[in-house]
Formats: C-alpha cells, structure tokens, sequence
C-alpha cells in the first residue's frame, strides 16, 4: 500500500512515542545497553529462497526472488559481515495456480514450507546466534513467526513500504488468488485461515501490540482498495515514511527500538522488505515504491534496531534479480545493509560489502 499517514502514532491512534523521547532515552553509543564484556553473537545466515506467496509477474513466469540469496551472496553480504552459513531449505515447486481450499495462491505449499523453515531455525535461535535469513518473498515472515512462537513471547520491527496487513475490500472476488506476501503482517498476527495464520496452533505469532511497522507509504486508492482501517486499529505502532524524512531515520531507528526493548518480551526480530526503498534506487522488486526512503536512511535506521541486545535475528525479502541484469542494486542492497551491521557497534568491524 501506499502512503503518507500521521507521523508517530499507533495504528491505533495514540502516540508511539515521540522521536525527542526515544532519542533522549538512547543518546549513548548505538550499542548502549550491551556489557562491554559481553561477547557479540556470530551471524548466521540461511537462505529461504521462497517465491510461493506471489503471483506471477506475468503469465507463464514465475516470481525471481528466489533468486535472492545467490544474489546477495554474489554481492559479498556474507563475506563482509563474516557470516557462518547455515544451508538453505529449498521451497515446494511453484505454482500460479489459485487454491480455493486454503484461499491463498500456493497455500498447501507454503502451510509445509513455513513449519520446515520454522524447524531449520529453532536450533539456530536456540545457539544464541544472529540469525539472517535470506528471502523469498514476505511470507517466510509466517515460518520466522512460528519459530520464535515456539520459543515464546517475541516483538517484531517491520520495515515495508505497505502494510502487509489489510485484505481487498472485495474478499470473494479473490478468494484462492490471494497472496501471502502482500498479507504475511496479517497472518502472523492471526489473521486470516488457520492452515497459514494458525499453524501448530501457535497463532498469533507476532502479538499486534509488539508490532513496530517501518516506512509505510499509502495512497488514497490504496485506502478505497483496501480494509485499510483493520490496520489503523489494530494496536499496531507506525513510524511512517513521511516520519522517518521529517524527524530523521537515526531518530525513527532509536524510538522503535526504545518500544520495542520496552516490551515484556524475549527478543524482537526485523523484517525489511527491498520496496521500502525508493524507486529510483531499488527498482528491482514487484512493487515499487516511488516515495521510499534512501539508502542511507535504511542503513541509519536499521543500524539503531541492530544495536539492540534484544534483536535475535532478520530477514531480507522482495529484491528480485531478474529485475538487476548488472547487479548493481544487489550491491547497493548489501552495502546498505552491511554497513547498518558495522554502525550499530554489536559486531567487530564487518568488511565492507563489494
């Protein structure tokens, strides 16, 4: 979705909390809160190439974020931020076909594939690592989810330029043909069928309250298309795009984390999805986003969650590069975040992505 919504308040209407506030709280060093002793986490990656909650970008092709993983590898992301590799769990075949059963394009397929990847990371989140998954699509936010479900209580930074929340208004009409990676936000906080949202019967798996959503963009079609007031009134807590510009990305950065550290939970995971990011700069995605942020507003940003003793783990999703013949955003994508992990001061120096 797109947009310009009121800049720090809870979806549901209250203030989050004002960007002063959150700088005035954490206006030490980036890595404030951790013991100087305390040894930082290695990072771990795995790749979840999923493409199963998109529909086909045109008949007869499949969605290229599979692609993802080999893409930033290719880009030097692991080898700047001296990650340990933990695989990769292959997705089912895809298919573009609808699924009336379950409602969702691939929805058989994803409900198997969302427990296997949730399998994989249990020990990987169990090690104490920092787990970085490589997408795929949104939707492996719901095997993410369940994971950490299964740990128990965790709050989760979404960084997106849509809401990932609301349903068309016209639900009949697409019923079968709807996708999960333009829902995965509703899902993993319980709604929608029970073979997506409900899986183990861990739902929700993301509480809406321990919610912070990151660089929403909307636009006045998007609330006529969509149930657009199911996510002003879900509890979940909103730093819009506008916001993030006006008040400064480090400030946006330091006021989620000071929520979401404020929360009664064991951790928080992020989710960034590529089309947060403008147009002009990350066009490789299946919506862009003309009215997203920089590059440098991302890293800044991201560098004050990833500064957090409480952030377990993040997942990259969207980027498709089919869409970067010359690879060039690949390699925009991992400096960003390569250089977001070397300023938030947890990890020692990470080498600069190529």
């Amino acid at each position: 979705m797109r947009a310009s919504t009121s800049s720090l308040r809870t979806a549901g209407g209250g203030c989050l909390l004002a960007l002063g506030v959150g700088a005035a709280i954490l206006c030490g060093p980036a890595n404030a809160g951790e013991s100087a002793s305390s040894p930082p986490a290695r990072i771990v990656a795995i790749d979840a190439p999923s493409n199963l909650g998109l529909r086909p970008p045109r008949p007869g092709h499949e969605p290229g974020v599979r692609r993802l993983p080999e893409a930033l590898r290719g880009a030097g992301l692991l080898t700047a931020l001296g990650a340990r590799d933990a695989g990769r769990v292959e997705p089912p075949v895809y298919s573009p076909r609808p699924d009336p059963v379950v409602g969702f394009r691939n929805g058989a397929a994803l409900r198997d594939y969302s427990q296997r990847l949730a399998d994989r990371l249990q020990p990987l989140l169990r090690s104490g690592d920092f787990v970085l998954v490589l997408g795929g699509d949104c939707s492996v936010l719901l095997g993410s989810g369940l994971a950490l479900k299964q740990r128990g209580r965790y709050g989760l930074a979404f960084i997106d330029a849509h809401d990932d929340f609301s349903f068309v208004r016209d639900r009949k009409r697409y019923h079968g043909y709807f996708t999960a990676a333009g829902l995965d936000l509703g899902l993993a906080t319980g709604h929608g069928p029970a073979a997506l949202a409900d899986l183990r019967g861990q739902s929700p798996y993301f509480r809406t309250g321990d919610v912070v959503h990151l660089g929403l963009v909307v636009t006045p079609d998007d609330k006529r298309g969509y149930e657009f007031e199911t996510f002003e009134r879900s509890g979940i807590h909103s730093i819009d795009a506008d916001a993030i510009r006006r008040e400064g990305a480090p400030a946006a950065g330091r006021a989620a984390r000071a929520r979401l550290e404020a929360m009664p939970t064991a951790g928080f995971w992020i989710h960034i999805d590529a089309d947060v990011l403008a147009q002009r700069i990350m066009p490789a995605v299946d919506s862009p986003n003309p009215d997203g942020l920089e590059f440098a507003e991302l890293r800044a940003m991201l560098a004050q969650l990833l500064a957090s003793p409480k952030a377990v783990g993040l997942e990259l999703t969207i980027f498709d590069p089919e869409l970067d013949p010359d690879g060039s955003h690949a390699r925009g994508l991992s400096a960003a975040i390569a250089g977001a992990f070397a300023d938030s001061g947890r990890w020692p120096s990470p080498r600069a992505a190529r």
